[in-house]
Order: C-alpha cells, then sequence, then structure tokens
C-alpha cells in the first residue's frame, strides 16, 4: 500500500474527527493501542502528527498504523453500508485486473485503469464526498496507482505567460 504524506494524514485525521468527534477518535485509537499516552493529543492536527510519527505514514506494520485503519475503514463502512461495500468490491477487481504481479501499470491498461479508478472514486464520493474518496483510494493504492491519484489532484500548471482575460494592460 501507498504510504501517506503528513499532510494527508493530517487530512484524514480530520474526516474522522468530524465524522466522530474528537474525543471519540482520540479515545477509540487509544483503545486500539495507536498510542499510551492521550496527553496534548487535543486537536486533529495533534493526533495526526502522532500517528505520522508512530506509523511511518501508515507504511509500518504497527499498532498506530492497524488502529488507524481499523478507525477509517469503520467510518467508511458507516458511510458506505453494505451496497456500496459490494460495488467496491468489484471495482477494486477492475483495478487490479489492470495491474501485473509486482503492483506496476500493465502495458496498454491505462485507459482501463482510469475508468476503473473513476468509477471507484465515483461510488466513495457519492457516499462521503469527494475528499473522503481521495484519501481512501490513497490509503489502499499500490505506489504506482497512488502517483497516478496524486498527479491527477494536482491544479494544472500555467503554461501560457500572458496576461489573464481581463487584466490591466495599461489601458485607460
Amino acid at each position: 500500500m501507498a504510504t501517506l504524506t503528513a499532510a494527508e494524514l493530517s487530512d484524514a485525521v480530520a474526516v474522522l474527527v468530524t465524522h466522530r468527534g474528537i474525543a471519540r477518535v482520540r479515545d477509540r485509537l487509544a483503545q486500539l493501542g495507536a498510542f499510551t499516552s492521550r496527553r496534548g493529543l487535543n486537536t486533529p492536527e495533534a493526533i495526526a502528527e502522532r500517528l505520522y510519527r508512530l506509523s511511518g505514514g501508515l507504511r509500518l506494520q504497527v499498532p498506530a498504523t492497524y488502529a488507524f485503519s481499523s478507525v477509517w475503514a469503520e467510518m467508511m463502512r458507516e458511510r458506505l453500508g453494505e451496497e456500496g461495500e459490494h460495488k467496491l468490491e468489484g471495482l477494486a477487481e477492475a483495478v487490479n485486473a489492470c495491474l501485473t504481479g509486482d503492483d506496476a501499470v500493465a502495458p496498454g491498461q491505462d485507459e482501463p485503469l482510469e475508468r476503473a479508478l473513476d468509477a471507484y472514486r465515483e461510488v466513495i464520493a457519492a457516499a462521503a464526498g469527494a475528499d473522503v474518496a481521495r484519501l481512501d483510494m490513497l490509503m489502499k493504492a499500490v505506489p504506482a496507482v497512488a502517483d497516478r491519484l496524486r498527479a491527477g489532484a494536482r491544479p494544472p500548471v500555467a503554461t501560457d505567460s500572458s496576461p489573464p482575460e481581463g487584466a490591466d494592460r495599461g489601458e485607460s
């Protein structure tokens, strides 16, 4: 699975806090063994920072990673429902069919992969919103797919150096 950046993990914790409340998220993570002390964990940013340090951006197989993943999965089950989960299983198979055994995108599978990712994103976004869809997909994606997701999320880079329409051109 892909490693989350500190900003992405912070966004994910903020989503959980919005869904459940800070005290419930902090207490559930502690109950699952993410951390031993709750001291100083009074904001989503503080929780995210501690989780990031303990889990290496969810890359390490440690209690903090398992706890966060469990709490996130609980939220997703609540938002998607059983029918949504079944839809995602089929769509995940379509995404995986576009990958090689070493988790790279198979030659000639760019278009089918994009279609499968779009369909997957739509199901989650309909139930939980576009931001949650992006984060959930990043958490589940292999590195090659996560790179594509991140590249698609970047704003386009302006290549035209002409002033925007309506800009002051020194005319009176």
